[in-house]
């Protein structure tokens, strides 16, 4: 027994699903990047990569080794071992921003536009956490909806 159920919206969808595109033959249009106003620097606008199932592959693979050491680094009494954790957490948001981040504008820093060195090298930092949060967000679970 077949069970088929026409509507000109289920058709489209159908259409939509199988071969990318609407029934007249408009794509839907999808950016795999993020333009994000600064809240923490006025006038600053950076661009992030979206994710994707290969991007995130490729991300997991740079960052899990190094989460694996802050995890274990973390635990330790000893202030050395802590100390290790906290420089390695600052590589790690070093990893995603050099994943992540595809552009910054509308900032200078000494007198050379934003690349993504400079601004781990000389940037201010607020901008520095603040674009790492973006890109983490574009990942998947920020650290506060990862403890709920």
């Amino acid at each position: 027994m077949k069970f088929t159920w026409h509507s000109p919206s289920a058709e489209a969808e159908a259409g939509r699903r199988s071969t990318g595109r609407l029934r007249n033959g408009n794509a839907v249009a999808y950016s795999s990047m993020l333009q994000v106003e600064s809240h923490t620097v006025e006038g600053v606008v950076f661009t992030v990569r979206k994710v994707s199932l290969g991007m995130r592959m490729e991300l997991m693979r740079k960052i899990r080794e190094i989460g694996r050491r802050i995890e274990f680094l973390a635990a330790g009494d000893d202030l050395q071992e802590r100390i290790e954790a906290n420089l390695l957490q600052h590589e790690g948001d070093a990893t995603y921003l050099r994943w992540g981040l595809v552009e910054v504008t509308g900032l200078d820093i000494d007198g050379e536009a934003v690349t993504t060195e400079l601004l781990i090298d000389k940037g201010p930092d607020a901008l520095t956490r603040e674009i790492v949060a973006a890109i983490r967000s574009q990942c998947g679970l920020s650290d506060d909806e990862r403890k709920n």
